[in-house]
């Protein structure tokens, strides 16, 4: 009977020592899991942060790669020029071959993966063979253990501008958005004349106030720099929304109430645009509501949920 008593009372122990040792090890595991969290968070507004503090688009490429290198083992940066892909920056292969992309130029029609991103102006997903991404990208940057490759556009006023190709196990998400920042700064990186592409001065439902509009030829010059200022500030607006809220921006895409689940963010950043760039000029869109219907929402206005305002009036 002793013998049974203390083997009971040492299976309890036992028990209770399994209990703490399990809800310790779930503590560490919730708390590692927190860290890296806010890790991925602080280096994604980082690289945020050094990509709007660029000088020009060399600088801000040069950021985008060795950003985007921090989530794959390997990056690279393209600029478009026509059909042409003009290598740029890259990291995670050795000096010479790195020499040797600097002075690449991949005709697109040699690299139908290339042509797709930039065709589609949408991510792609790749296999790295000479038939997808060339002959000779695929000698300077062969891709990973498994075989794929991820290309993503650089869209900047509806033009691919360039393209960023990583390979190796990527975080797609994290690239995405970093290309979608640095497309968001791109625009004041670059000098910006009149003569540049016109940004559509384009009516928004429910905005009665500014119901006739003119051609954007008809603006005086001060004007159009103003909607082109206005046009880049919504875009970084509505990307660091994205990128600093990315969980709550997922939530509210699921649930259909993006303004909803962001309202604090929303209704600062509409503050924002609407003193910095609505109100001083007669001619001004609510760039900040069509970008972030486009950004956060995927281009379906109902998705900001029943309570958003809808655009600046």
């Amino acid at each position: 009977m002793a013998f049974s008593a203390a083997s009971s009372s040492l299976r309890h122990i036992l028990d209770e020592y399994a209990s703490q040792v399990s809800t310790t090890v779930e503590g560490l595991l919730a708390e590692t899991r927190g860290r890296t969290q806010r890790e991925l968070t602080e280096q994604l507004n980082g690289a945020a942060r050094r990509m709007r503090q660029s000088a020009d688009t060399e600088e801000l490429a040069a950021t985008l790669v060795d950003a985007a290198s921090a989530f794959s083992p390997g990056a690279a940066f393209f600029r478009m020029e026509e059909r042409t892909a003009r290598g740029e920056r890259i990291r995670g292969v050795a000096e010479e071959q790195s020499d040797r992309f600097a002075g690449l130029r991949v005709s697109l029609d040699a690299a139908p993966a290339l042509a797709g991103a930039f065709e589609s102006k949408d991510p792609v997903t790749a296999i790295a063979m000479a038939g997808e991404v060339s002959k000779e990208l695929l000698e300077i940057a062969a891709g990973s253990a498994d075989g794929k490759v991820l290309i993503v556009p650089l869209l900047v006023r509806g033009a691919v501008r360039g393209l960023l190709y990583c390979w190796g196990a990527a975080d797609a998400a994290a690239v995405e958005l970093l290309c979608e920042v640095a497309a968001a700064v791109w625009t004041g990186a670059e000098p910006i004349t009149v003569v540049a592409p016109a940004p559509q001065i384009v009516q928004i439902a429910g905005a009665e106030k500014k119901a006739e509009r003119p051609s954007w030829e008809s603006l005086p010059a001060a004007e159009q720099q103003l909607h082109l200022r206005a046009q880049r500030a919504a875009r970084v607006l509505a990307a660091e929304i994205r990128l600093q809220d990315a969980a709550a921006v997922q939530t509210g895409r699921t649930r259909r109430n993006l303004y909803g689940v962001l309202k604090e963010r929303i209704d600062a950043a509409r503050s924002q645009f609407r003193e910095a760039y609505f109100t001083k000029c007669p001619t001004m869109v609510d760039y900040l509501h069509l970008e972030m219907v486009r950004t956060l929402a995927g281009e379906d206005t109902e998705g900001m949920g029943a309570e958003y305002p809808g655009p600046l009036a």
